[in-house]
C-alpha cells in the first residue's frame, strides 16, 4: 500500500502554491549522499490543471516487444527497479523489487498474471464508470457521419492498445453500431489477448481480438479509439502516435483519457485505494492522473501527428467542478465529416465539443 503521505502531500502542496500570494517554499539542499529526486509536482499550468508528471508507470516497464516482430523481449528486474528510483518513484521502486526473477530477469508467466489481475481491475473500474456508453455517446453519432458521408463497407473500429477488450465487448454485446460495423481490439500482450478472446467465445460476441500492431493491420482501420491509453505516450511519440494512425488511412479517431485536473489526482487516490486491491494498480493508477495530458496539449500533438484530418477536443472544458466529467476525447476526422459528425452528434451534445480546426 502506497501511504497517503505519497501523493496528498505534494497535492495540497501544489493547490496551496496555487492560492497563496507568497512564494513556494525552497526545498532543502540534497546531501552529497542522497542526489536530488525529480520532483513529482511541477508547476501549475492551463485552467484547472497542474504539468503532467513525466514518471514512468511500473507497468510500462515489466514488458519489451521487438517493434517489428512483437517478438517479447526479456526485462531485468534491477533495470526496471534504476529506473523508477531515478525517476523519483522509491515505493514503486520497492514493489518492483519484489517481483519474481531468475537470474535478474523478470519471471514472465508472474508477471502476465500480475497484468492480467491489474487489467481486471481496470475493467471493473471500467464497468463502474460506464466507460463503454461514454464511447458509444460519440462513436455512434462518428459512424452515421461516416454513412452518410459514403464511406467503404463494412466500418472497422480497431481499439488501440485494448487490454482485456471490455469497450470492444461491451459494444459487441449491445449491438447498437449497425450491422455494417467490425470491432476489433489490438494490444501487444498476448496473454491479454487471449483472455480477451475467451471472454468473447464465451459471451458469443462478434469481435475479434489480434496481438498485433493496431496501425498496421492487413485489414485497416475505419476508425481507431482507445481509452486510457494515450497519457501512457510523451512528446514526439505522442506526435508519432497521431501520425501512424492518419498514415493508415483512417477516417477517424477518437481517444479517451483522464481529464487532468485539481481535483483529479485526489480523486484518484482516493478511489483506487478504496477500490483497488493490487498494490501495482494503486500505484499506476494514480500516477496516470498525475501523468494525463492537458486538453490543449493533446490537441496539439494531435494536429501536429494527424494531418488532413481536423481535430477537436470533446468535454475538454474543465470547469469549477472536474468530478462531473472526468475524462475527456480528442477526436480527429476528416474535414468533410465535421458538418455530419456535429449533425449526428445534435444541438446539446455539440455542445461539449470544441472547435475543429
Amino acid at each position: 500500500m502506497i501511504p497517503p503521505a505519497a501523493v496528498s502531500f505534494p497535492y495540497f502542496q501544489q493547490i496551496r502554491a496555487r492560492l497563496s500570494t507568497q512564494k513556494p517554499r525552497t526545498p532543502p539542499a540534497a546531501t552529497a549522499q542522497e542526489p536530488p529526486r525529480p520532483p513529482r509536482w511541477t508547476s501549475p499550468h492551463g485552467s484547472g490543471t497542474l504539468a503532467p508528471v513525466d514518471a514512468p508507470e511500473i507497468s510500462d516497464l515489466l514488458v519489451d516487444y521487438d517493434p517489428d516482430t512483437l517478438a517479447r523481449l526479456p526485462v531485468r528486474r534491477s533495470a526496471v527497479v534504476e529506473r523508477l528510483r531515478a525517476a523519483g518513484r522509491p515505493g514503486a521502486a520497492r514493489l518492483a523489487a519484489r517481483l519474481p526473477a531468475r537470474d535478474d530477469l523478470l519471471d514472465e508467466a508472474a508477471v502476465d498474471a500480475l497484468l492480467l489481475r491489474v487489467h481486471a481491475e481496470l475493467q471493473r473500474l471500467s464497468e463502474e464508470f460506464d466507460q463503454g456508453a461514454r464511447v458509444r455517446f460519440v462513436l455512434a453519432p462518428l459512424l452515421d457521419a461516416l454513412r452518410a458521408a459514403g464511406a467503404p463497407r463494412p466500418l472497422r473500429v480497431v481499439d488501440v492498445g485494448c487490454g482485456l477488450g471490455y469497450v470492444v465487448r461491451w459494444l459487441a454485446a449491445r449491438g447498437a453500431l449497425g450491422a455494417d460495423v467490425e470491432l476489433v481490439g489490438c494490444d501487444y500482450n498476448r496473454a491479454l489477448i487471449e483472455a480477451a478472446r475467451a471472454a468473447a467465445s464465451d459471451e458469443r460476441l462478434p469481435c475479434r481480438f489480434h496481438v498485433a500492431n493496431a496501425f498496421t493491420l492487413r485489414e485497416p482501420a475505419t476508425v481507431f479509439l482507445s481509452t486510457g491509453v494515450v497519457h501512457h505516450f510523451r512528446g514526439d511519440a505522442l506526435v508519432s502516435f497521431f501520425r501512424e494512425q492518419a498514415r493508415a488511412g483512417a477516417l477517424a479517431f477518437i481517444h479517451f483519457d483522464i481529464k487532468p485536473s485539481h481535483l483529479s489526482p485526489l480523486g484518484a487516490w482516493i478511489f483506487h485505494q478504496a477500490r483497488m486491491r493490487e498494490p501495482l494498480s494503486r500505484h499506476d493508477g494514480v500516477l496516470s492522473a498525475l501523468r494525463a495530458h492537458a486538453g490543449d496539449a493533446l490537441l496539439a500533438a494531435a494536429r501536429a501527428g494527424a494531418e488532413g484530418l481536423s481535430c477537436a477536443l470533446f468535454d475538454g472544458h474543465v470547469g469549477p467542478f472536474p468530478v462531473l466529467r472526468i475524462m475527456h476525447a480528442v477526436i480527429g476526422l476528416r474535414p468533410d465529416l465535421r458538418a455530419p459528425f456535429a449533425e449526428q452528434l445534435g444541438p446539446r451534445a455539440g455542445r461539449r465539443l470544441g472547435a475543429f480546426t
